[in-house]
C-alpha cells in the first residue's frame, strides 16, 4: 500500500508526468506521448505534461553571436543589457 510507504507523493497525475518526462528526454514524438497517455490532441500532451524550460543548447551560438560584446562584471554571458547595448539601452 502507497500510504505505508516512501511513496505517499505518488499520485497518478505525478506517474503520468513521469511517464511523459522519461518518454520527451528519450526523443519521442509528442504525439506517441499523447497516444500513450490517451490524448486525442497533442496540444493537450503539450500544454499539460511536457516541460518548458529546457534550453537547446543549439540556439547559444547564434545568440551569442548577435550579441558579442563580452559580459560586464557579475554578469554571465549574453545578458549585456540587449544585443550588444549598454544596459538599459534601447
Amino acid at each position: 500500500m502507497r500510504l505505508d510507504s516512501d511513496l505517499e507523493w505518488v499520485t497518478s497525475h505525478a506517474w503520468r508526468k513521469t511517464t511523459a518526462s522519461i518518454l520527451d528526454g528519450s526523443g519521442v514524438t509528442a504525439r506517441i506521448i499523447a497516444d500513450q497517455l490517451g490524448h486525442s490532441r497533442v496540444s493537450m500532451t503539450q500544454d499539460v505534461y511536457l516541460g518548458r524550460g529546457e534550453h537547446d543548447p543549439r540556439v547559444l551560438a547564434p545568440l551569442e553571436a548577435a550579441d558579442p560584446q563580452p559580459p560586464s562584471p557579475g554578469q554571465s554571458g549574453g545578458e549585456s543589457g540587449g544585443f550588444g547595448l549598454p544596459e538599459g539601452g534601447e
